[in-house]
Protein backbone atom coordinates (compact mmCIF):
# COMPACT_ATOMS: atom_id res chain seq x y z
CA UNK A 1 0.00 0.00 0.00
CA UNK A 2 1.45 3.68 -0.92
CA UNK A 3 1.31 6.44 1.45
CA UNK A 4 0.65 9.50 0.12
CA UNK A 5 -0.32 12.49 2.32
CA UNK A 6 -1.94 16.01 1.73
CA UNK A 7 -1.38 19.44 2.84
CA UNK A 8 -3.77 22.23 2.68
CA UNK A 9 -2.51 25.99 2.75
CA UNK A 10 -5.44 28.59 3.50
CA UNK A 11 -4.00 31.28 2.67
CA UNK A 12 -4.46 35.12 2.37
CA UNK A 13 -4.79 35.58 -1.48
CA UNK A 14 -5.24 31.65 -2.21
CA UNK A 15 -5.40 28.58 -1.05
CA UNK A 16 -3.25 25.81 -2.14
CA UNK A 17 -3.20 21.78 -1.85
CA UNK A 18 -0.60 19.96 -2.30
CA UNK A 19 -0.02 15.66 -2.59
CA UNK A 20 2.65 14.27 -1.26
CA UNK A 21 4.66 11.02 -1.10
CA UNK A 22 6.29 9.23 2.18
CA UNK A 23 10.01 10.53 0.79
CA UNK A 24 8.64 14.16 0.80
CA UNK A 25 8.36 14.21 -3.63
CA UNK A 26 5.73 16.79 -4.13
CA UNK A 27 3.11 14.54 -6.60
CA UNK A 28 0.65 17.15 -7.48
CA UNK A 29 -0.04 20.95 -6.61
CA UNK A 30 -3.60 23.13 -7.29
CA UNK A 31 -4.27 26.48 -6.09
CA UNK A 32 -7.28 28.50 -6.19
CA UNK A 33 -7.28 32.52 -5.38
CA UNK A 34 -10.07 34.37 -4.00
CA UNK A 35 -10.21 38.23 -2.74
CA UNK A 36 -9.74 40.41 0.06
CA UNK A 37 -12.57 42.95 0.98
CA UNK A 38 -11.58 46.34 2.07
CA UNK A 39 -14.41 47.96 3.27
CA UNK A 40 -12.60 50.94 4.81
CA UNK A 41 -9.35 52.21 4.54
CA UNK A 42 -7.32 50.01 7.58
CA UNK A 43 -9.58 47.17 7.38
CA UNK A 44 -9.72 43.63 5.88
CA UNK A 45 -11.80 40.77 5.23
CA UNK A 46 -12.97 37.80 3.48
CA UNK A 47 -15.59 35.57 2.65
CA UNK A 48 -15.18 32.08 4.84
CA UNK A 49 -17.13 30.60 1.94
CA UNK A 50 -14.68 31.38 -0.77
CA UNK A 51 -11.80 29.39 1.77
CA UNK A 52 -14.05 26.17 1.71
CA UNK A 53 -14.64 26.09 -1.73
CA UNK A 54 -11.21 26.71 -2.98
CA UNK A 55 -10.11 23.81 -0.39
CA UNK A 56 -12.71 21.55 -2.10
CA UNK A 57 -11.56 22.48 -5.56
CA UNK A 58 -7.80 21.93 -4.64
CA UNK A 59 -8.41 19.01 -3.38
CA UNK A 60 -10.44 17.67 -6.25
CA UNK A 61 -8.52 18.96 -8.78
CA UNK A 62 -5.08 17.21 -7.05
CA UNK A 63 -6.62 13.75 -6.37
CA UNK A 64 -8.02 14.02 -10.06
CA UNK A 65 -4.62 15.14 -11.58
CA UNK A 66 -2.47 12.89 -9.65
CA UNK A 67 -4.61 9.71 -10.14
CA UNK A 68 -3.75 8.51 -6.64
CA UNK A 69 -6.00 5.42 -5.18
CA UNK A 70 -8.17 8.07 -2.58
CA UNK A 71 -8.19 4.92 0.13
CA UNK A 72 -3.87 5.46 -0.38
CA UNK A 73 -4.48 8.94 1.28
CA UNK A 74 -3.12 8.21 5.11
CA UNK A 75 -4.10 12.21 6.16
CA UNK A 76 -4.63 15.61 5.77
CA UNK A 77 -2.68 18.36 7.41
CA UNK A 78 -4.21 22.19 7.40
CA UNK A 79 -2.56 25.14 7.52
CA UNK A 80 -3.92 28.78 7.65
CA UNK A 81 -3.62 32.51 7.57
CA UNK A 82 -3.68 33.31 11.66
CA UNK A 83 -5.56 35.24 13.91
CA UNK A 84 -8.85 35.46 11.36
CA UNK A 85 -12.16 35.12 13.26
CA UNK A 86 -15.18 33.40 11.45
CA UNK A 87 -18.04 33.80 13.86
CA UNK A 88 -20.90 30.83 13.82
CA UNK A 89 -24.65 31.14 15.20
CA UNK A 90 -26.62 27.99 16.22
CA UNK A 91 -27.16 26.43 13.05
CA UNK A 92 -23.11 26.72 12.20
CA UNK A 93 -23.92 29.66 9.66
CA UNK A 94 -21.37 32.43 9.00
CA UNK A 95 -22.62 35.58 10.76
CA UNK A 96 -20.72 38.20 9.29
CA UNK A 97 -17.44 38.31 6.74
CA UNK A 98 -14.14 37.35 8.80
CA UNK A 99 -12.28 39.30 9.96
CA UNK A 100 -8.37 39.36 9.10
CA UNK A 101 -4.84 39.31 10.34
CA UNK A 102 -3.86 42.19 8.57
CA UNK A 103 -7.43 44.28 9.83
CA UNK A 104 -6.70 47.28 12.31
CA UNK A 105 -9.65 48.18 12.85
CA UNK A 106 -8.84 47.06 16.97
CA UNK A 107 -7.02 49.68 18.68
CA UNK A 108 -9.26 50.60 20.97
CA UNK A 109 -10.24 47.10 21.41
CA UNK A 110 -6.10 46.83 22.36
CA UNK A 111 -6.46 49.70 25.02
CA UNK A 112 -9.39 48.02 26.53
CA UNK A 113 -7.39 44.71 27.02
CA UNK A 114 -4.39 46.35 28.92
CA UNK A 115 -6.84 48.35 31.05
CA UNK A 116 -8.28 45.41 31.78
CA UNK A 117 -4.87 43.45 32.75
CA UNK A 118 -2.58 46.06 33.00
CA UNK A 119 0.11 46.07 29.92
CA UNK A 120 2.93 44.43 31.40
CA UNK A 121 0.68 42.13 33.06
CA UNK A 122 -1.43 41.06 29.53
CA UNK A 123 2.16 40.31 28.19
CA UNK A 124 3.24 38.44 30.83
CA UNK A 125 -0.32 36.13 30.88
CA UNK A 126 -0.23 36.04 27.09
CA UNK A 127 3.80 36.44 26.20
CA UNK A 128 2.66 38.87 23.84
CA UNK A 129 1.02 42.43 23.32
CA UNK A 130 -2.67 42.64 22.20
CA UNK A 131 -2.55 43.92 18.38
CA UNK A 132 -5.38 45.16 16.36
CA UNK A 133 -4.66 41.93 13.89
CA UNK A 134 -4.42 39.15 16.67
CA UNK A 135 -8.10 37.03 17.36
CA UNK A 136 -9.20 38.24 21.13
CA UNK A 137 -9.66 42.28 19.93
CA UNK A 138 -11.56 41.24 16.68
CA UNK A 139 -14.30 39.09 19.34
CA UNK A 140 -14.43 42.73 21.82
CA UNK A 141 -14.68 44.73 18.71
CA UNK A 142 -17.48 42.73 17.47
CA UNK A 143 -19.18 42.64 20.77
CA UNK A 144 -18.94 46.32 20.66
CA UNK A 145 -19.85 47.62 17.30
CA UNK A 146 -22.11 44.95 15.95
CA UNK A 147 -23.78 43.71 19.09
CA UNK A 148 -26.56 42.10 17.38
CA UNK A 149 -24.19 39.65 15.22
CA UNK A 150 -22.76 39.06 18.92
CA UNK A 151 -25.54 38.03 20.63
CA UNK A 152 -25.71 35.07 17.65
CA UNK A 153 -22.56 33.86 18.13
CA UNK A 154 -22.35 30.16 19.69
CA UNK A 155 -18.60 29.55 17.78
CA UNK A 156 -15.75 31.03 16.90
CA UNK A 157 -13.24 29.60 14.71
CA UNK A 158 -9.86 30.06 12.89
CA UNK A 159 -9.50 30.55 9.27
CA UNK A 160 -8.34 26.47 8.80
CA UNK A 161 -10.81 25.28 11.86
CA UNK A 162 -13.40 26.80 9.72
CA UNK A 163 -12.80 24.68 7.38
CA UNK A 164 -11.82 21.53 9.20
CA UNK A 165 -15.22 21.47 10.15
CA UNK A 166 -16.98 22.40 7.02
CA UNK A 167 -14.40 19.17 6.06
CA UNK A 168 -15.62 17.21 8.62
CA UNK A 169 -18.81 18.71 10.72
CA UNK A 170 -16.09 18.68 14.02
CA UNK A 171 -15.03 21.54 15.98
CA UNK A 172 -11.02 21.85 16.88
CA UNK A 173 -7.83 23.95 16.48
CA UNK A 174 -4.29 23.08 17.92
CA UNK A 175 -1.95 25.04 19.35
CA UNK A 176 0.63 26.66 16.84
CA UNK A 177 -2.99 28.75 15.55
CA UNK A 178 -4.36 29.15 19.07
CA UNK A 179 -1.57 30.73 20.29
CA UNK A 180 -2.19 33.87 17.81
CA UNK A 181 -5.23 34.30 19.42
CA UNK A 182 -3.58 36.17 22.59
CA UNK A 183 -6.25 33.50 24.76
CA UNK A 184 -3.97 30.55 25.14
CA UNK A 185 -1.82 29.88 27.94
CA UNK A 186 1.53 29.72 25.99
CA UNK A 187 3.41 27.65 28.33
CA UNK A 188 0.36 25.29 29.52
CA UNK A 189 -0.73 25.27 25.53
CA UNK A 190 -4.22 25.43 26.21
CA UNK A 191 -6.65 27.76 26.59
CA UNK A 192 -6.21 30.65 29.38
CA UNK A 193 -9.07 30.61 32.06
CA UNK A 194 -7.43 34.10 33.82
CA UNK A 195 -7.25 35.96 30.09
CA UNK A 196 -10.96 34.41 29.00
CA UNK A 197 -12.31 35.46 32.57
CA UNK A 198 -11.44 38.98 32.01
CA UNK A 199 -12.09 39.39 28.42
CA UNK A 200 -15.91 38.01 29.71
CA UNK A 201 -15.46 35.17 26.51
CA UNK A 202 -16.96 31.81 27.28
CA UNK A 203 -14.57 28.94 26.65
CA UNK A 204 -17.40 27.23 24.95
CA UNK A 205 -17.61 29.67 22.06
CA UNK A 206 -14.22 28.24 21.27
CA UNK A 207 -12.99 25.14 19.99
CA UNK A 208 -10.85 22.21 21.85
CA UNK A 209 -7.21 22.41 21.64
CA UNK A 210 -4.78 19.72 20.13
CA UNK A 211 -1.41 19.16 19.53
CA UNK A 212 -0.79 19.88 16.03
CA UNK A 213 -0.03 16.38 14.63
CA UNK A 214 -2.66 14.61 16.49
CA UNK A 215 -5.72 13.66 14.43
CA UNK A 216 -8.40 15.63 15.63
CA UNK A 217 -11.24 15.32 12.86
CA UNK A 218 -11.82 12.78 9.96
CA UNK A 219 -13.54 13.69 6.20
CA UNK A 220 -17.17 13.42 6.20
CA UNK A 221 -19.51 11.78 3.66
CA UNK A 222 -20.46 15.02 1.84
CA UNK A 223 -16.54 16.29 1.81
CA UNK A 224 -15.52 12.76 0.11
CA UNK A 225 -18.53 13.04 -2.66
CA UNK A 226 -17.55 16.39 -3.54
CA UNK A 227 -13.35 15.61 -3.42
CA UNK A 228 -13.21 12.11 -4.08
CA UNK A 229 -11.76 11.86 -0.80
CA UNK A 230 -12.41 8.58 1.16
CA UNK A 231 -14.85 9.21 4.20
CA UNK A 232 -13.60 8.80 7.05
CA UNK A 233 -9.69 10.07 5.66
CA UNK A 234 -8.02 11.54 9.07
CA UNK A 235 -7.57 15.03 9.48
CA UNK A 236 -4.58 16.22 11.57
CA UNK A 237 -4.64 19.58 14.16
CA UNK A 238 -2.48 21.20 11.18
CA UNK A 239 -1.00 24.27 12.10
CA UNK A 240 -0.93 27.91 11.55
CA UNK A 241 0.93 29.00 8.11
CA UNK A 242 4.01 30.16 9.99
CA UNK A 243 4.18 27.44 12.21
CA UNK A 244 3.97 24.77 9.35
CA UNK A 245 5.99 26.70 6.73
CA UNK A 246 8.46 26.32 9.40
CA UNK A 247 8.09 22.50 9.46
CA UNK A 248 7.89 22.94 5.68
CA UNK A 249 11.30 24.49 5.96
CA UNK A 250 13.01 22.20 8.40
CA UNK A 251 13.01 25.03 11.15
CA UNK A 252 12.78 22.26 13.81
CA UNK A 253 15.76 22.73 16.39
CA UNK A 254 16.38 25.74 17.92
CA UNK A 255 18.98 27.78 16.85
CA UNK A 256 17.55 27.31 13.24
CA UNK A 257 16.02 30.62 11.63
CA UNK A 258 13.85 31.21 9.03
CA UNK A 259 12.54 34.04 6.70
CA UNK A 260 9.44 33.94 4.61
CA UNK A 261 8.59 36.71 2.37
CA UNK A 262 5.03 36.14 1.19
CA UNK A 263 2.45 38.71 1.57
CA UNK A 264 3.87 39.18 4.80
CA UNK A 265 7.37 38.89 6.12
CA UNK A 266 7.95 36.43 9.12
CA UNK A 267 11.40 35.98 10.99
CA UNK A 268 10.97 32.77 12.54
CA UNK A 269 12.92 31.29 15.07
CA UNK A 270 12.72 27.83 17.41
CA UNK A 271 12.54 27.67 21.20
CA UNK A 272 13.23 24.51 23.60
CA UNK A 273 11.65 26.70 26.26
CA UNK A 274 8.48 29.27 26.54
CA UNK A 275 10.21 32.26 25.95
CA UNK A 276 8.99 35.98 25.68
CA UNK A 277 10.19 39.34 24.79
CA UNK A 278 9.09 41.17 27.95
CA UNK A 279 8.48 43.89 25.38
CA UNK A 280 6.07 42.10 23.44
CA UNK A 281 8.11 43.21 20.47
CA UNK A 282 7.89 39.89 18.98
CA UNK A 283 5.47 37.27 19.16
CA UNK A 284 6.26 34.17 21.55
CA UNK A 285 3.74 31.22 20.38
CA UNK A 286 3.45 27.90 20.25
CA UNK A 287 5.12 25.75 17.62
CA UNK A 288 3.55 22.83 15.78
CA UNK A 289 6.06 20.32 17.29
CA UNK A 290 4.98 18.89 20.55
CA UNK A 291 7.13 20.29 23.75
CA UNK A 292 8.27 23.37 21.46
CA UNK A 293 7.86 26.95 21.08
CA UNK A 294 9.03 29.55 18.47
CA UNK A 295 9.06 33.31 18.06
CA UNK A 296 8.31 35.45 15.05
CA UNK A 297 8.65 38.95 13.69
CA UNK A 298 6.29 40.05 11.23
CA UNK A 299 6.12 43.07 8.28
CA UNK A 300 2.91 43.24 7.55
CA UNK A 301 3.46 44.18 3.94
CA UNK A 302 6.62 42.05 2.61
CA UNK A 303 6.16 40.63 -0.89
CA UNK A 304 2.96 42.09 -0.44
CA UNK A 305 4.70 45.74 -1.18
CA UNK A 306 5.73 44.26 -3.97
CA UNK A 307 2.71 43.09 -5.71
CA UNK A 308 1.32 46.59 -4.72
CA UNK A 309 3.95 47.80 -6.65
CA UNK A 310 3.30 45.94 -9.62
CA UNK A 311 -0.55 46.01 -9.95
CA UNK A 312 -0.07 49.71 -9.53
CA UNK A 313 2.71 50.15 -12.38
CA UNK A 314 3.57 47.26 -13.82
CA UNK A 315 7.50 46.11 -14.89
CA UNK A 316 8.70 49.29 -17.32
CA UNK A 317 8.48 49.42 -20.59
CA UNK A 318 12.62 49.28 -21.30
CA UNK A 319 12.76 46.16 -19.46
CA UNK A 320 9.88 44.58 -21.00
CA UNK A 321 11.38 45.67 -24.77
CA UNK A 322 14.97 44.49 -23.62
CA UNK A 323 13.78 40.68 -22.06
CA UNK A 324 10.92 40.09 -24.23
CA UNK A 325 10.78 36.60 -23.15
CA UNK A 326 10.32 37.36 -19.39
CA UNK A 327 7.08 38.16 -17.62
CA UNK A 328 5.67 39.67 -14.56
CA UNK A 329 7.55 39.49 -11.43
CA UNK A 330 10.82 38.42 -13.58
CA UNK A 331 10.81 41.45 -15.06
CA UNK A 332 11.41 43.21 -11.57
CA UNK A 333 14.14 41.50 -11.10
CA UNK A 334 15.70 42.81 -14.11
CA UNK A 335 14.76 46.29 -12.81
CA UNK A 336 16.55 45.93 -9.32
CA UNK A 337 19.57 43.94 -10.86
CA UNK A 338 20.20 47.30 -13.34
CA UNK A 339 20.54 49.33 -9.70
CA UNK A 340 23.12 49.16 -7.58
CA UNK A 341 22.71 48.80 -3.42
CA UNK A 342 21.32 51.43 -1.40
CA UNK A 343 19.22 52.38 -4.65
CA UNK A 344 21.35 55.80 -4.54
CA UNK A 345 19.54 57.09 -1.63
CA UNK A 346 15.81 56.13 -1.94
CA UNK A 347 14.60 54.11 0.91
CA UNK A 348 11.52 52.17 1.26
CA UNK A 349 9.45 51.85 4.70
CA UNK A 350 7.30 49.12 4.19
CA UNK A 351 4.43 50.08 6.55
CA UNK A 352 1.41 49.82 3.75
CA UNK A 353 -1.03 48.33 6.25
CA UNK A 354 0.60 49.41 9.74
CA UNK A 355 3.45 47.59 11.04
CA UNK A 356 3.85 44.34 13.55
CA UNK A 357 7.35 44.28 14.27
CA UNK A 358 8.87 45.93 16.27
CA UNK A 359 6.53 48.99 16.51
CA UNK A 360 3.21 47.56 16.83
CA UNK A 361 1.77 50.34 15.34
CA UNK A 362 -1.50 50.39 13.26
CA UNK A 363 -1.08 53.70 12.06
CA UNK A 364 2.27 53.93 10.41
CA UNK A 365 1.88 53.76 6.18
CA UNK A 366 4.95 53.24 3.67
CA UNK A 367 7.23 55.98 2.68
CA UNK A 368 9.54 56.95 -0.29
CA UNK A 369 12.17 58.45 0.98
CA UNK A 370 15.17 60.59 -1.16
CA UNK A 371 13.75 60.94 -4.12
CA UNK A 372 15.37 63.00 -6.75
CA UNK A 373 15.70 63.38 -10.31
CA UNK A 374 18.14 60.42 -10.52
CA UNK A 375 15.63 58.31 -9.64
CA UNK A 376 13.83 55.89 -12.00
CA UNK A 377 11.28 53.23 -11.96
CA UNK A 378 14.16 50.60 -11.39
CA UNK A 379 15.20 51.94 -8.38
CA UNK A 380 11.54 52.29 -7.25
CA UNK A 381 11.83 47.96 -7.04
CA UNK A 382 14.95 47.62 -5.35
CA UNK A 383 14.32 50.07 -3.36
CA UNK A 384 11.00 47.89 -1.53
CA UNK A 385 13.03 44.73 -1.45
CA UNK A 386 15.82 47.23 0.38
CA UNK A 387 13.13 48.24 2.62
CA UNK A 388 11.79 44.97 3.57
CA UNK A 389 14.73 43.31 3.94
CA UNK A 390 15.80 46.08 6.74
CA UNK A 391 12.18 45.43 8.45
CA UNK A 392 13.26 41.61 8.24
CA UNK A 393 16.73 42.68 10.21
CA UNK A 394 14.36 44.64 12.68
CA UNK A 395 12.45 41.18 13.18
CA UNK A 396 15.80 39.30 13.70
CA UNK A 397 17.79 41.60 15.85
CA UNK A 398 14.99 41.15 18.39
CA UNK A 399 15.11 37.04 18.10
CA UNK A 400 18.92 37.74 18.27
CA UNK A 401 18.64 39.92 21.52
CA UNK A 402 17.25 36.26 23.21
CA UNK A 403 20.20 35.10 22.80
CA UNK A 404 19.26 32.35 19.54
CA UNK A 405 21.69 32.86 16.94
CA UNK A 406 22.09 30.71 13.23
CA UNK A 407 24.92 30.48 11.24
CA UNK A 408 22.49 30.67 8.06
CA UNK A 409 19.19 32.11 7.53
CA UNK A 410 16.45 29.53 5.24
CA UNK A 411 14.45 31.44 2.93
CA UNK A 412 10.95 30.70 1.34
CA UNK A 413 8.07 32.18 0.08
CA UNK A 414 7.55 34.11 -3.13
CA UNK A 415 10.75 36.65 -2.05
CA UNK A 416 13.30 33.15 -2.38
CA UNK A 417 12.12 32.85 -6.28
CA UNK A 418 14.04 35.84 -6.50
CA UNK A 419 18.33 35.86 -6.72
CA UNK A 420 18.48 39.46 -6.16
CA UNK A 421 16.58 39.80 -3.20
CA UNK A 422 18.15 36.96 -1.61
CA UNK A 423 21.38 38.60 -2.29
CA UNK A 424 19.68 41.39 -0.96
CA UNK A 425 18.26 40.01 1.92
CA UNK A 426 21.94 38.14 2.72
CA UNK A 427 23.89 41.54 2.50
CA UNK A 428 21.11 43.62 4.83
CA UNK A 429 21.11 40.67 7.51
CA UNK A 430 25.17 40.20 6.92
CA UNK A 431 24.12 35.74 6.66
CA UNK A 432 24.18 33.12 4.26
CA UNK A 433 20.56 33.05 3.10
CA UNK A 434 19.95 29.19 1.95
CA UNK A 435 16.87 27.67 0.15
CA UNK A 436 15.38 24.77 -0.28
CA UNK A 437 14.26 21.92 -2.40
CA UNK A 438 10.46 22.47 -1.69
CA UNK A 439 9.09 25.69 -2.31
CA UNK A 440 5.86 24.48 -0.82
CA UNK A 441 5.93 26.31 1.97
CA UNK A 442 3.12 25.83 4.67
CA UNK A 443 1.24 23.11 2.35
CA UNK A 444 3.97 21.55 2.21
CA UNK A 445 4.70 21.47 6.40
CA UNK A 446 0.84 20.81 6.65
CA UNK A 447 1.14 17.30 4.98
CA UNK A 448 4.33 16.07 6.69
CA UNK A 449 1.88 17.28 10.19
CA UNK A 450 -0.30 14.72 8.58
CA UNK A 451 2.25 11.95 8.47
CA UNK A 452 3.50 12.04 11.65
CA UNK A 453 -0.37 11.51 13.14
CA UNK A 454 -0.87 9.21 10.82
CA UNK A 455 2.17 7.33 11.69
CA UNK A 456 3.80 7.63 8.08
CA UNK A 457 6.53 9.48 9.75
CA UNK A 458 8.05 8.77 13.55
CA UNK A 459 8.19 12.46 14.56
CA UNK A 460 8.90 15.89 13.19
CA UNK A 461 12.31 15.53 12.84
CA UNK A 462 12.07 12.81 11.24
CA UNK A 463 10.20 13.60 8.37
CA UNK A 464 11.80 16.70 8.14
CA UNK A 465 15.28 14.82 7.76
CA UNK A 466 13.76 12.54 5.22
CA UNK A 467 12.19 14.99 2.91
CA UNK A 468 14.61 18.08 3.24
CA UNK A 469 17.57 19.41 1.89
CA UNK A 470 19.22 22.84 0.53
CA UNK A 471 19.66 23.64 -2.95
CA UNK A 472 21.04 27.05 -2.98
CA UNK A 473 23.05 29.86 -1.08
CA UNK A 474 23.82 33.38 -1.20
CA UNK A 475 27.01 34.69 0.64
CA UNK A 476 26.99 38.56 1.63
CA UNK A 477 29.26 40.96 0.02
CA UNK A 478 31.22 42.82 2.00
CA UNK A 479 31.19 45.50 0.67
CA UNK A 480 27.52 45.56 0.10
CA UNK A 481 27.00 44.93 3.80
CA UNK A 482 29.14 47.76 4.47
CA UNK A 483 26.92 50.26 2.77
CA UNK A 484 23.46 48.96 4.52
CA UNK A 485 25.16 49.16 8.08
CA UNK A 486 25.20 52.60 6.66
CA UNK A 487 21.87 52.98 5.52
CA UNK A 488 20.18 51.14 8.41
CA UNK A 489 20.05 53.28 11.05
CA UNK A 490 18.53 56.33 8.66
CA UNK A 491 15.76 53.67 7.65
CA UNK A 492 15.03 53.15 11.42
CA UNK A 493 15.07 56.99 12.28
CA UNK A 494 12.71 57.67 9.55
CA UNK A 495 10.16 55.56 11.44
CA UNK A 496 10.85 57.84 14.78
CA UNK A 497 10.40 61.01 12.98
CA UNK A 498 7.46 60.20 11.12
CA UNK A 499 5.32 58.02 13.77
CA UNK A 500 3.02 61.26 15.40
CA UNK A 501 2.38 62.35 11.64
CA UNK A 502 1.21 59.13 10.63
CA UNK A 503 -1.48 59.87 13.33
CA UNK A 504 -1.86 63.07 11.80
CA UNK A 505 -2.43 62.31 8.62
CA UNK A 506 -4.77 59.92 9.34
CA UNK A 507 -6.94 62.25 10.95
CA UNK A 508 -7.44 64.54 8.19
CA UNK A 509 -7.58 61.76 5.47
Amino acid sequence: MANYLIGTDIGTTSTKTVIINEKGKVIVSAIKDYPMDVPKAGWAEQNPKDWYDATIATIKESLEKSKINPADIQAIGLSGQMHGSVFLDNNNEVIRPAILWCDQRNEKQCKEIYDIFGYKEFIKLSFNQALPGFTAPKILWLRENEPENYSKVTKILLPKDYVRFMLSGVFATEVSDAAGTVMLDIAKRDWSSEILAGLKVKEELLPPVFESPELSSKVNAKTAKLTGLREGTPIAGGGSDNAAGAIGSGIIREGLISDSIGTSGVVFATSDKPLYDKYGRIHAFCHAIPGKWHFTGVTLSAAGSLKWYYETFGASNDMKNKYPDKKGYELLDKQAEDVGPGSDGLIFLPYLSGERTPHGDPHARGVFFGLSYIHDQNHFVRSIMEGVSFSQLDCLSLIRAQDISSDKVVMFGGGAKSKVWRQILSDILSTKIVTLNTEEGPAFGAALIAGVGSKVFKNIEEACDTTIKEVSENNPIAENVDKYKKIYPIYKSLYEDLKEDYKRVEEIS
